[in-house]
C-alpha cells in the first residue's frame, strides 16, 4: 500500500521502554486459553482476572531503524482511521471520539489488565486504547500461513478500531450486558461474539473503502492480504489446525468464509447501515 502523509498524535510507543510488571493469571493455562481468543479479542480482562503473579522485565533500549519505521506506519494508519471515522461519524449526525493505540513488546499495562504477547493485538474499552505487540504478525505468518503485509497490519488496525467503533455506539456495553445477565447459554453468547466479530470485519472493509477514496492508497494484491489474514484466523481455521476437526457450536470469531464475507461486504456496500451481524445471526 501506498503511504500517505498524515500521522495521528493518539499512538504510545511503549516499545524499548524496559519495565514490565507483574503478569496478572500468568502461567500456561493463561496462554492456553488466550491462544483460544489469540486474534483480535474485544475484552481479555476474563482472563486475566485471576491466578499467581510473576515479575517479567525488560531493559531500556533504542528502537533501531525499521521499529521506528513501523511505528510512523502505525501513526500513519491510525490517522486514517480517525478521519475515515470522524466522516462517517459526521455523515450519520454523530460525533466521533479517537481511541488511543498502544505499540508493547511483551508485555504492558492497559485498562482492561494486563496485556500479553500471547493475547495478539486487542481493544480494551475500558481505556478506549488498541493494544498491539507486533510480534503477532509472525505469528500470523507462521504459524497460521497467512502473508503478511503492510495491509495486513492496517486491516488488523481497521478490525480493532471497528471494536472502538462499536463501543461508541454502544454495541460493547449491550452484549457485555448480555453476558453478565447470565440468561443465555454459552453456545447463545458464542453467537452474540461471532456477530461482534464479524460487524469489526465488516467495519474495516467500509474503513479500507472510504480511506482509499480519500487516499488512492491501495495497490494491487492489498485486500487479498486482508482477506488471507481474515480467512487464516476463522474459528475453522484454527480448530484443524490445534484440535484436527471443527465444532461449530464453540465458534467465537466466525469461519474462514464468514470474515471474508463481511470484511468484503463492508468494502463494496460503503454503507455502515448494511453491517448488522447480529439480525443477520441471532434470529
Amino acid at each position: 500500500m501506498k503511504w500517505t502523509d498524515d500521522r495521528s498524535g493518539n499512538v504510545d510507543d511503549r516499545r524499548g521502554s524496559g519495565g514490565g510488571g507483574a503478569i496478572v493469571g500468568g502461567g500456561l493455562g493463561t496462554i492456553i486459553i488466550a491462544a483460544i481468543v489469540f486474534f483480535l479479542g474485544g475484552d481479555p480482562s476474563a482472563i486475566l482476572s485471576s491466578g499467581g503473579n510473576s515479575a517479567s522485565r525488560t531493559e531500556q533500549r533504542e528502537l533501531n531503524q525499521n521499529e521506528l519505521q513501523v511505528g510512523e506506519f502505525i501513526k500513519m494508519i491510525t490517522a486514517e482511521n480517525e478521519e475515515t471515522w470522524a466522516k462517517i461519524f459526521a455523515d450519520n449526525g454523530m460525533r466521533y471520539q479517537p481511541a488511543k493505540v498502544v505499540l508493547f513488546e511483551s508485555q504492558t499495562q492497559s485498562g482492561c489488565g494486563t496485556a500479553q504477547s500471547a493475547m495478539g493485538p486487542f481493544y480494551c474499552p475500558a481505556d478506549q486504547s488498541v493494544y498491539m505487540d507486533m510480534s503477532f504478525f509472525q505469528e500470523l505468518q507462521q504459524k497460521f500461513g497467512a502473508k503478511v503485509t503492510e495491509f495486513t497490519i492496517a486491516y488488523v488496525m481497521a478490525h480493532e478500531m471497528g471494536h472502538h467503533v462499536q463501543n461508541l455506539l454502544g454495541t460493547l456495553g449491550k452484549t457485555d450486558q448480555l453476558r453478565r445477565s447470565g440468561k443465555y447459554s454459552e453456545e447463545e453468547m458464542n453467537r452474540v461474539s461471532v456477530a461482534t466479530e464479524l460487524q469489526a470485519d465488516f467495519y474495516a472493509g467500509l474503513w479500507a473503502r472510504y480511506s482509499n477514496e480519500r487516499e488512492k492508497f491501495l495497490e494491487p494484491g492489498d485486500l487479498e492480504s486482508a482477506v488471507e489474514a481474515a480467512e487464516a484466523v476463522g474459528d475453522d481455521n484454527i480448530q484443524k489446525r490445534s484440535q484436527g476437526y471443527v465444532n461449530q457450536e464453540s465458534f467465537t470469531h466466525g469461519s474462514s468464509a464468514q470474515r471474508k464475507e463481511w470484511f468484503m461486504k463492508g468494502y463494496n456496500s460503503g454503507d455502515i447501515k448494511q453491517g448488522d451481524t447480529f439480525n443477520q445471526l441471532l434470529r
